[in-house]
């Protein structure tokens, strides 16, 4: 598996959606279940976590390996903290952060609006869809592709209520398109554990990640042995949750 990092400005930089989500011509893990419903196949509480794989720990999220997945971390340039992590496969990305959600109730409805409203204040639109894991949204935005053709880009975003958490993932490239072609995504998203601590948090606080350990390392010594190269680029942006 392979590590990267990109940097974001802040946090609360515009409400976009994810960079690298696809862009097209315009036109108008096996285990008991831990619940019914959604959650039933993941992702899934710490408490649930298969005891016999070794996950990539990330702090707030624990990511099982798989062949051929690079992982990137959004690391926010004012606190230069850890905000998001993006998962690279198949020519795909899925971008996932926990938050801290309330005992009594969920918050991916409430959210699901507040993309929406996003989404229009971008002259783009939002359409909500049944998938795998419940209730997903898929938005498009318009978007200019490298050649000057108009178009726009498509992401879907998949939410899940845990116990106190809320994981959301945004899948971006051709995945957002192709449903056969997200399947990949979507287990990764499902196979992820969601760890809530036990500290008190207010609603919709953004869960704690971390670097893995020794990726720091092996970034350092990578940058050491391509000497000039110029700074990460910027990696998907994240929509802002109020």
């Amino acid at each position: 598996m392979a590590f990267g990092r990109s940097k974001k400005k802040n946090q609360n930089d515009g409400e976009e959606l994810a960079t690298e989500a696809a862009t097209v011509p315009g036109e108008d893990a096996t285990r008991q279940a831990p619940q019914s419903g959604p959650r039933r196949n993941g992702p899934f509480d710490d408490s649930e976590q298969d005891a016999g794989i070794d996950y990539l720990d990330l702090g707030a999220l624990k990511i099982r390996p798989r062949e051929g997945l690079q992982l990137r971390l959004e690391i926010e340039e004012k606190s230069q903290r850890v905000v998001a992590v993006t998962l690279d496969f198949g020519g795909s990305n899925l971008q996932l952060q926990a938050f801290a959600a309330p005992k009594s109730e969920g918050l991916w409805d409430e959210i699901r609006t507040q993309i929406a409203s996003s989404v229009g204040s971008q002259g783009g639109t939002v359409q909500e869809v049944d998938g795998p894991m419940g209730t997903e949204v898929v938005a498009k935005l318009p978007a200019q592709s490298s050649d000057g053709q108009k178009g726009y880009r498509v992401a879907r975003f998949l939410g899940v209520d845990g116990p106190r958490w809320f994981l959301r993932g945004v899948i971006g490239g051709p995945a957002a398109l192709d449903r056969a072609k997200a399947a990949d995504l979507e287990e990764l998203f499902r196979a992820t554990v969601v760890v809530r601590g036990t500290q008190p948090l207010p609603p919709k606080d953004l869960l704690q990640l971390k670097m893995p350990k020794g990726a720091a390392e092996q970034q350092q010594a990578a940058e050491a042995q391509r000497p000039g190269l110029s700074a990460p680029e910027r990696g998907p942006e994240i929509t802002e949750i109020r």
